[in-house]
């Protein structure tokens, strides 16, 4: 349920439920409707909601996207989630998200999310738009 406690990012500040801010909820719905596998960068989130922009949604989602795929929600450089990177990845592999594997010298050896192939516009295989 959005707004109780968890352990993922964007538990509720308070630790509790909470009534969520209109444009928060709308984050989540999108957020909610990303195909396991799949991301949108903040930027894409804001632009199809047709309202404020990356860092508005990347606010959005750390103090409330506990509740939903958080994962999927990205940087447009493809880093993973920085304090979350394990997790996330974890999630990747599981859903099957296109990776790019780090070079050897690479700090901390981490993949990033392969956008060409992981980001999702918001339409099905028939070119339908879900949000």
């Amino acid at each position: 349920m959005r707004g109780e406690e968890s352990e993922e990012p964007g538990t509720d500040p308070a630790g509790g439920p909470s009534r969520l801010p209109e444009y928060a909820d709308r984050v989540l719905d999108v957020a909610e409707l990303i195909p396991a596998g799949r991301v949108m960068t903040y930027g894409d989130v804001a632009e199809w909601l047709g309202a404020g922009g990356p860092r508005q949604v990347g606010r959005a989602m750390a103090l409330y996207g506990g509740a939903v795929p958080w994962w999927r929600v990205v940087r447009s450089d493809g880093a993973l989630l920085a304090g979350h990177e394990l997790r996330a990845l974890d999630r990747y592999r599981e859903e099957g998200t296109p990776l790019r594997e780090a070079p050897p010298g690479a700090d901390g050896h981490l993949p990033r999310l392969d956008m060409k192939r992981a980001r999702w516009d918001g339409t099905d295989a028939d070119g339908v738009a879900h949000i």
